[in-house]
């Protein structure tokens, strides 16, 4: 006979939802969250904060990691580095915005295929880099930009990261969610070759590819148009 699967500790993803609905601080959340489900466990209250002191103590020095690279960037965006990328994409008179974020679509698809995540990311790249470089990319074409034109692109901007990566680094055959599904199905008596199932992520990498490429095309035409309507 079956033993009965608890599912009451799942109370705990509905936590962080409503947490991110809310907008509430996102420690705040992750603590409650973190309350929930071992309660709905029916874990003494104990062994609740002792699990979370340790969590605490073995990612007391993550903040530093994040923060080191952030201010670096501070220091580089204090000495000019937004307006020089500015400049350079300027001086190019075949670039655009479109083309400008296919480009990077492409480097950063690739390198995460072959496992190099940290090419790229919203704070390290995106930010200091790729969208004032779009947006002088635009502007080099159109001259100024309206504040919701400006927003799109900086919107398409991350997204063009988000995708690149998503998709990219299921083609990397010791990404995570690949072991993941691997080690699911050997529990289910299926042995799959994690080789295999990164080959299989290609085909959805490349269609991603075109697909988002034709819609840094459309963020073009949109550009271009909106440009002529001011005009």
């Amino acid at each position: 006979m079956h033993n009965a699967i608890n599912l009451w500790p799942l109370l705990g993803i509905a936590v962080v939802v409503a947490g991110f609905l809310l907008r509430a601080h996102p420690v705040l959340v992750t603590m409650a969250a973190c309350a929930v489900t071992g309660l709905a466990a029916s874990f003494p209250v104990t062994h609740i904060l002792e699990s979370l002191g340790t969590a605490f103590l073995k990612t007391r020095n993550l903040p530093l990691i994040l923060l080191l690279p952030v201010a670096a960037i501070g220091l580089l965006e204090r000495a000019g580095l937004k307006e020089h990328a500015q400049a350079s994409i300027a001086r190019i008179q075949s670039a655009t915005t479109g083309r400008l974020l296919t480009v990077y679509l492409f480097v950063r698809e690739l390198a995460a295929a072959f496992g190099l995540t940290s090419v790229g990311g919203h704070p390290n790249m995106v930010r200091p880099l790729i969208a004032p470089m779009a947006e002088a990319a635009a502007e080099a074409r159109v001259g100024s930009l309206p504040d919701a034109l400006r927003q799109r692109i900086r919107a398409m901007s991350a997204a063009t990261d988000n995708v690149g990566l998503f998709f990219g680094e299921d083609v990397f055959v010791a990404f995570g969610a690949i072991v993941l599904m691997q080690t699911i199905l050997r529990a289910e008596g299926l042995e799959v070759d994690p080789l295999h199932m990164a080959l299989w992520g290609i085909p959805t990498a490349l269609s991603a590819f075109v697909i988002h490429a034709w819609n840094l095309r459309r963020l073009d035409r949109r550009i271009f148009r909106e440009a002529g309507m001011r005009t």
